[in-house]
């Protein structure tokens, strides 16, 4: 495991933050902390991994190690892929805070079964819960709804709707246009995070060979999937992590001109916070 970059100021940030409704910090990659006004903390698809060079190469900075985070009071994984599902990014949280990781039944196999987490770290076993679509929980003043995604690469991806008093935040997981609909019908989204890349050349798994590769939403598909669900504001993410698959977020003003949603674009950088 890679050390941090940027020592414990981002986790300092956090714990010592006293949003009024809903802070929200960007990880890079796909990762977020939500903090709410009375200090519910959840961390959303933390990865501090540097990626399998050459196949996969890291192009943003490790903002903190796990180790250093001494307040979270769940995170949840949208599926089960290494940069979203890593032991050592998030086992080290878990066992620190005694959160509860919750995920998809596959996403929490990695955990429980592949990598065995309670082996290397001190967890137990009610610090996982399987989560299902049109399931709710409760966490702290966060209600957390668990909703479809359509995320072709992943064998069961899921979203989230997290309603607060202060505002309602959807995160999307890797996932493109085509299960957003019905979300966007149920709910009155004020802030959705969803994937955003470009094509590129990445070495196949197995062989090596320079394969043409596409993992997220590109321009056109990731402001359908925002006027799928109505989002008042979007926040692109994801953009920034692969070589060879990385994007630039202010292209999205010009293919989002034509649409109602989103209302407006909020373009981050690993670090930034953002509020409900």
């Amino acid at each position: 495991m890679s050390r941090s970059d940027w020592g414990d100021w981002l986790v300092r940030e956090v714990e010592e933050s006293s949003p009024d409704g809903v802070a929200v910090w960007y990880l890079g990659c796909n990762g977020f902390v939500l903090k709410a006004s009375d200090g519910t903390t959840l961390f959303i698809d933390p990865y501090l991994g540097t990626g399998d060079p050459p196949r996969t190469v890291r192009m943003i900075p490790i903002p903190f190690d796990p180790e250093d985070v001494s307040e979270a009071d769940a995170l949840l994984a949208t599926h089960e892929h290494v940069d979203h599902v890593h032991g050592e990014s998030q086992a080290p949280i878990l066992e620190n805070t005694g959160a509860t990781m919750y995920g998809p039944e596959d996403s929490l196999a990695v955990a429980r079964e592949e990598e065995a987490w309670g082996e290397a770290w001190d967890l137990d076993d009610d610090q996982f819960v399987d989560v299902y679509e049109g399931e709710t929980h409760e966490i702290g003043s966060f209600t957390v709804n668990v909703e479809p995604a359509n995320d072709p690469d992943a064998t069961q991806p899921v979203s989230y709707v997290i309603e607060h008093e202060a505002g309602t935040f959807f995160h999307g997981g890797d996932a493109r246009p085509g299960e957003f609909e019905s979300t966007g019908e149920d709910y009155d989204i004020d802030l959705g995070v969803l994937a955003f890349g470009t094509v590129g050349t990445i070495p196949d798994k197995e062989t090596g060979e320079p394969q043409r590769t596409k993992w997220y939403s590109d321009e056109t598909q990731i402001i359908e999937a925002a006027n799928d669900l109505g989002l008042d504001r979007l926040l692109p993410s994801h953009w920034d992590m692969w070589k060879g698959l990385t994007a630039d977020p202010k292209n999205l003003q010009h293919h989002a001109k034509g649409f109602e949603y989103p209302r407006r674009i909020e373009p981050v950088e690993i670090g930034d916070r953002v509020d409900l």
